[in-house]
């Protein structure tokens, strides 16, 4: 049997962050050199609010492309499992400020979204019914309402 891993977002004190946020999570550099960040994009508090399915999966949908308009080096954003939020994988040294801002305003993007979600449909999603745009713009809004942060990570004591 192997060791078990003990992951990043493991040692985070979930108890201590305050969402919504931005968050370096982790640096990898690669056999060749090039950086690889990490972050935690939080929209809801830990434990405590979490998105609907239909709110971050739209989200996840908007944000794919909104996020690389306004950020170069965009390798994927991915809803975490706890449905809090999403990470996001850049190539380069991004920096948690740039990250800040460019997060911000793919949410102003998101709030002022009309139209078809893009890539929602049978032949482009595997779960194209599982939408709702006006959740995420609700979501959206209330991030920016109250103010995304830079927060520093909080292992767990040990």
């Amino acid at each position: 049997m192997s060791e078990h891993v003990l992951v990043e977002s493991f040692r985070l004190d979930h108890t201590k962050v305050r969402a919504p946020y931005v968050r370096l999570a982790g640096v990898k550099m690669t056999p060749k050199g090039d950086r690889i960040e990490k972050y935690d994009l939080r929209l809801g508090q830990p434990n405590q609010e979490i998105l609907p399915p239909q709110a971050i999966h739209t989200l996840e949908h908007l944000l794919a492309g909104y996020l690389r308009s306004h950020i170069e080096g965009v390798v994927d954003l991915s809803p975490m499992g706890c449905r809090t939020g999403f990470y996001a994988v850049m190539l380069g040294e991004i920096g948690p400020e740039r990250m800040l801002e460019a997060f911000r305003a793919s949410l102003e993007d998101v709030v002022a979204f009309e139209g078809e979600i893009p890539g929602a449909s049978e032949l482009e999603c595997g779960n194209y019914r599982n939408h709702d745009l006006t959740l995420a713009k609700d979501w959206a809004r209330r991030v920016l309402d109250k103010g995304l942060i830079v927060q520093e990570t909080i292992e767990i004591a040990s």
